[in-house]
C-alpha cells in the first residue's frame, strides 16, 4: 500500500511543476492562482511522501518520489511545454525509469 502512496506522492509532484509551468505563462490573478495550485498540490504530495516513509527506507521513498516527479515532469514538459524530445533526451530518460523501477526491485 505505501508504494502506492508513494507512486500517487510523485505524481502529485509533477502536477505541481506543470502549475510552476503554467504560472510561469500566464500573467496576473490566473498566475496566483496557478500558484495557489502549487502551493496546495505540493504540500499534498509531501504529505503522501511522509505517509510512505513510515514503512519505506526515506533513502529509496525520496529517490523514487525525485525520479517520478523527473520524468513526469520531462514527460509533461514535452506534451504542455514544447521542450524538445531528442534521442539523448530519451535515453537518459529510459535509464531513470529503469533506476526506479530497479530500486522498488531492490527495496524491502
Amino acid at each position: 500500500m505505501n508504494w502506492i502512496i508513494l507512486v500517487i506522492a510523485g505524481l502529485f509532484e509533477v502536477l505541481f511543476a506543470f502549475c510552476l509551468g503554467k504560472a510561469k505563462e500566464t500573467i496576473g490573478m490566473t498566475s496566483y492562482l496557478w500558484l495557489l495550485g502549487f502551493a496546495i498540490i505540493s504540500a499534498t504530495s509531501m504529505y503522501l511522501l511522509y505517509r510512505a516513509t513510515q514503512s519505506l527506507p526515506i533513502g529509496t521513498a525520496y529517490a523514487v518520489w525525485t525520479g517520478i516527479g523527473a520524468v513526469g515532469t520531462v514527460i509533461v514538459g514535452m506534451i504542455f511545454f514544447k521542450e524538445p524530445a531528442d534521442f539523448w533526451r530519451l535515453v537518459f530518460l529510459t535509464t531513470l525509469i529503469a533506476s526506479i523501477i530497479g530500486l522498488k526491485f531492490v527495496t524491502n
